[in-house]
């Protein structure tokens, strides 16, 4: 009878761990990642995004949310042609859910100019984790705009991923013994 009613709560149980665990999907604005190139969205064009932190990953590239603070250097390159002589400016700015004051929040910019070379570069050093948001406009009249969210040294989930799939462990292993082990033969099948 215990068994009974435990079966749906341990069931709810594991789905809701694996659920709580599974890697995050957010919405990123403009950028996305496709065929293992980040690309940034701005109107009808597009721009390869990468990332790096060279004093905390080395290598490692990232184009959405920046690992950890420190000195992050961005690349913006051009995807089309079409982008090369027109005017391109880019922000970053603390996500404060109003935009109406874009100096005061702002933390980098490079104001609109024609890069020939259909090339951005830039450095900015993000002393203090927080959720920030990129925008790059372009166009003869800055109409194209990309808005895209990131967070700054947040990480993804608070508990160390060894520990969730130990978590997750248990509790397939506790679902197994009270599925398998706790079931009973019913009347009449054995003889």
């Amino acid at each position: 009878m215990f068994l009974k009613y435990m079966r749906p709560v341990l069931l709810s149980m594991v789905l809701s761990v694996g659920f709580l665990f599974t890697t995050q999907a957010q919405a990123h604005g403009g950028l996305s990642l496709a065929d293992d190139m980040c690309k940034l969205t701005v109107g009808p064009y597009t721009m390869h995004f990468t990332g790096y932190q060279p004093e905390s990953s080395k290598e490692k590239e990232f184009c959405e949310d920046i690992p950890a603070t420190g000195r992050t250097v961005v690349a913006l390159d051009y995807i089309e042609e079409t982008l090369r002589p027109l005017p391109t400016e880019v922000r970053v700015i603390k996500d404060t859910g109003s935009e109406e004051n874009l100096d005061s929040i702002t933390i980098l910019h490079l104001p609109a100019k024609v890069y020939s070379n259909g090339s951005i570069n830039f450095e900015h050093n993000f002393n203090v984790p927080g959720k920030f948001v990129g925008l790059v406009t372009t166009g003869e009249n800055q109409e194209h705009v990309s808005r895209f969210p990131f967070s700054v040294g947040e990480g993804s989930s608070n508990m160390p991923s060894g520990l969730v799939f130990a978590v997750a462990a248990a509790l397939g292993a506790g679902a197994f013994f009270l599925f398998k082990v706790g079931k009973k033969p019913k009347d009449g099948a054995a003889a």
